[in-house]
């Protein structure tokens, strides 16, 4: 079975709302949709790389391919985790949690979107904060960053209210004009002190290795829920 060469398919994220995992080919399929339906407003570009100026078709195909290459692309040294975000059994929007070097340093980096008529109802932050709790309790993370551009107002919004502190700007050239980045960081200290959103993970510890881990390596030698 897939499973028993690709973990990742079994691993599960839930909170009260929302359930994240890897999604099945046609689940992929509907998350291209998605992306063609519409993520942000096309007079302003929250992403640094600028995917969602392709026409629809292109885009959502840009969003099947770039799932796969990253999945192709996997190594405990440098990984990335697409997780589809799932509400009521609908596919919403995308989650991701990436890391490199990850067994050394205990960083990870998050990005995601939303399609546009899943936004302002507080997914954005549920989705984040489960992916948070997947990198500080399941994984035993140090840090979490993250970065807002100022078009993208509602990322920046969902870091502060999960406890990320200003971390430093960046600049950047977005559609050949100057942007600016504001960096933000989630200490695992910090974490620790904030309010959580319940979060339940099953399917983490045959995951372990692929994230460059062992359960040896984890406080308590357990899966850590909250």
């Amino acid at each position: 079975m897939l499973i028993d060469h690709w973990p990742l398919v079994g691993l599960r994220l839930s909170t009260p709302r929302l359930e994240l995992r890897l999604p099945s080919d046609d689940e992929l399929a509907k998350l291209g949709e998605l992306a063609a339906d519409g993520v942000h407003e096309p007079d302003r570009m929250p992403f640094l790389v600028p995917w969602t100026d392709l026409p629809p078709a292109a885009r959502a195909r840009s969003v099947v391919q770039h799932h796969w290459l990253r999945r192709g692309n996997w190594s405990p040294e440098n990984w990335a985790l697409n997780l589809a975000v799932f509400e009521a059994g609908q596919v919403v929007g995308l989650q991701t949690i990436t890391a490199r070097d990850f067994a050394v340093l205990r960083q990870v980096s998050t990005a995601s979107w939303l399609g546009t008529r899943f936004q302002r109802q507080g997914i954005g932050t549920e989705m984040r904060a489960a992916v948070l709790h997947l990198a500080f309790a399941g994984l035993n993370a140090l840090d979490a960053i993250s970065g807002a551009l100022d078009d993208n107002p509602s990322s920046f919004t969902v870091s502060i209210k999960l406890g990320y502190e200003l971390d430093g700007v960046e600049r950047h050239v977005v559609r050949g004009r100057p942007a600016i980045m504001r960096r933000l960081r989630l200490t695992r200290a910090r974490w620790e002190t904030r309010p959580h959103v319940p979060v339940s993970v099953s399917g983490l510890s045959p995951c372990l290795p692929m994230f460059g881990l062992s359960e040896d390596s984890l406080p308590g030698h357990q899966q850590a829920t909250r």
